[in-house]
């Protein structure tokens, strides 16, 4: 039976939870592709509402890490080299 969610229209992170054995970079791979499918620009409303839904799940489960780590803050953008990193201010 399908079950539609709005949270997980293509029904990806329902399935992650049923396939055992599954890795953690598997569940990323899967998470990148849940986040593509949203209508939405900002994934966390849905994220908190999956992790909601799949709290009966094994805590140590890696989807359930997966899902709080993309309600943390992203580190602030920040410059990584180019010229002025390199040369010395005069």
């Amino acid at each position: 039976m399908r079950e539609d969610d709005p949270n997980d229209p293509k029904n990806l992170i329902r399935e992650a939870f049923r396939i055992e054995g599954i890795t953690a970079s598997e569940c990323r791979s899967i998470f990148v592709d849940w986040a593509l499918s949203l209508a939405s620009s900002d994934p966390k409303p849905a994220i908190s509402a999956l992790l909601e839904k799949h709290r009966d799940e094994p805590d140590d489960h890696p989807m359930k890490a997966v899902l709080t780590e993309g309600l943390a803050k992203a580190p602030d953008a920040r410059r990584r080299g180019g010229r002025a990193a390199r040369v010395q201010a005069s």
